[in-house]
């Protein structure tokens, strides 16, 4: 970039000789003249200098009144006086101007190029402080989503560790102590292109946080907003994202809603309600809040909604696979149902509302079974029992494949591949796309086989990777922070401590024996 350099001297003599000398000192300079100093203050404005040099003595608007008004419309244009007078009131009033030196009249070519080139020097390095500021500021912008993303899924599916939640959710400018609530949006088959508008309109409205399309779902946290209801708030929002789908059949698109938490460390339960709120899709109505949950009006049924205990049961055994057991209550369900007299119709639905949730939750180990529905309405308890037993069959067989489809050193090769790509912005999502697995069930792989998260597992890689590097000297703390894929020193100064128990400068300082 050419740096531009602004002469003004009511000597044209002056001017010319200045720009001569600095000219074949530095001749990457763009330079242009003024005569006076209202002349320089119009110039300021359409030429920008990056550097004045400005003689005091000039009739008119004279060179301190001219750099006062400069510096206070643009205070990072640098200014030198050029004064034959050296007094001590002149150098006072300069300095308030945050004048950075100044020239007396006449000066060796040699003292102008000296000073005018720490000037340009400094003017450089300024210059490349701002330029790498703002590729970290856009590096920060690209890695915001996956950032977004993986704290949406360890909230919901795994844990975000404590080295970085303070941190990540600070830079996504969120309280971790606010109120917030899950919603799960199902969409038809086909229309996973729309998983970009959704998010788009969740980020433009600042309304939360877009977890990573898993089959035909998208998680999504909700941050409350104090000035209405919460009832108002999740209607108004599962009906936006409805509108989101705009021009798109709404068949097969639902929202469900999970009730309010006070944190988001508690969001987990929430996500599940809006699970639990979600029936086959094939019904009339679009959305549903957990609270709307209908409750059955008999006291004590056997056909009443299960309390939060049974719910969190039967999500545990989907998700450790205990199929037999699944079965097993299932058909033991039917059989009270028959012995009470309920309405099999009734225990119909019931048992088809535990199907589509078992369905809801193996998308998010990858494992897509379709809608689970009957195929014919059962004549009698024996046949919906037969038919109940045969679908959570092929759920079981379904299950069964996807476990065998994964090869036994898959986590090895995950690992390795977080090691050898550790400097970049990974993300689980674009894990789950180079193994061919939900993001949802790496994470709860990795968890059960290595055991720690993966977002420990690649900090620890950067970590080893960064005391590495600080064996030479010549690297900055800066430049490691970056080279292990960090965006922030200071937050990798953060990290390095928690890990570590000591700062990097004071490990640096150790392992190089006080020399830094």
């Amino acid at each position: 970039m050419m740096t531009k350099l602004l002469i003004v001297d009511d000597e044209q003599v002056g001017r010319e000789g200045l720009q001569a000398i600095l000219q074949k000192g530095f001749p990457e300079l763009t330079v242009e003249q003024a005569k006076n100093g209202k002349m320089a203050v119009e110039l300021a404005d359409s030429f920008r200098p990056d550097l004045i040099l400005m003689d005091i003595k000039m009739p008119g608007m004279d060179g301190l009144e001219a750099a006062e008004a400069i510096s206070g419309k643009y205070p990072g244009i640098k200014i030198v006086m050029v004064t034959a007078y050296d007094t001590f009131d002149y150098a006072r009033r300069a300095l308030k101007l945050g004048v950075k030196d100044y020239l007396l009249k006449p000066s060796k070519a040699t003292e102008i190029k000296k000073t005018v080139g720490a000037i340009l020097e400094q003017i450089g390095m300024e210059s490349r402080e701002r330029e790498r500021s703002r590729l970290r500021e856009d590096a920060l912008e690209r890695v915001m989503p996956v950032i977004e993303t993986d704290i949406v899924t360890q909230l919901l599916f795994d844990h975000v560790h404590e080295v970085h939640s303070d941190e990540l959710l600070s830079w996504l400018g969120v309280d971790t102590g606010g109120e917030v609530f899950a919603l799960s949006v199902l969409m038809p088959e086909g229309e996973e292109k729309a998983y970009a508008t959704i998010r788009d309109l969740i980020r433009r409205e600042k309304a939360g946080w877009v977890g990573a399309l898993y089959g035909r779902q998208i998680p999504i946290i909700a941050f409350r907003d104090q000035a209405r209801s919460y009832r108002s708030q999740a209607t108004e929002l599962a009906r936006g994202l409805l509108e989101a789908a705009g021009g798109h059949s709404r068949e097969g698109w639902f929202v469900g809603v999970g009730n309010l938490c006070h944190s988001l460390m508690q969001v987990r339960q929430s996500y599940r309600e809006a699970l639990l709120a979600t029936p086959d899709p094939t019904q009339p109505v679009r959305y549903r809040l957990y609270t709307d949950k209908p409750e059955s009006g008999a006291a004590n049924s056997i056909l009443d909604y299960p309390d939060k205990r049974w719910e969190r049961h039967f999500f545990e055994q989907i998700r450790v696979g205990e199929w037999d057991g699944i079965r097993a209550e299932t058909l033991d369900f039917l059989r009270r149902c028959e012995n009470e007299g309920a309405d099999r119709l009734e225990a119909q639905q019931r048992v088809s509302e535990r199907l589509w949730i078992a369905s809801r939750v193996l998308a998010e180990m990858g494992v897509e079974i379709g809608t689970p529905t009957f195929s014919f309405q059962a004549q009698d308890y024996r046949q919906l029992r037969a038919e109940s037993g045969s679908i959570l069959d092929r759920i079981k067989q379904a299950y069964a494949e996807h476990l065998e489809r994964i090869k036994p050193d898959t986590v090895r090769r995950i690992k390795q591949y977080i090691a050898e790509h550790s400097h970049e912005d990974i993300s689980l999502e674009a894990i789950g796309e180079r193994f061919e697995l939900s993001p949802f069930y790496i994470s709860k792989l990795f968890k059960e086989q290595v055991g720690v998260n993966y977002i420990d597992f690649l900090t620890q890689c950067r970590i080893d990777k960064a005391k590495k590097l600080m064996s030479d000297p010549a690297r900055s703390l800066k430049e490691i922070t970056f080279e292990v894929g960090y965006h922030d020193p200071n937050y990798f100064s953060k990290v390095f401590k928690k890990m570590c128990e000591i700062s990097p400068t004071e490990y640096r300082k150790a392992l190089l024996g006080g020399r830094s």
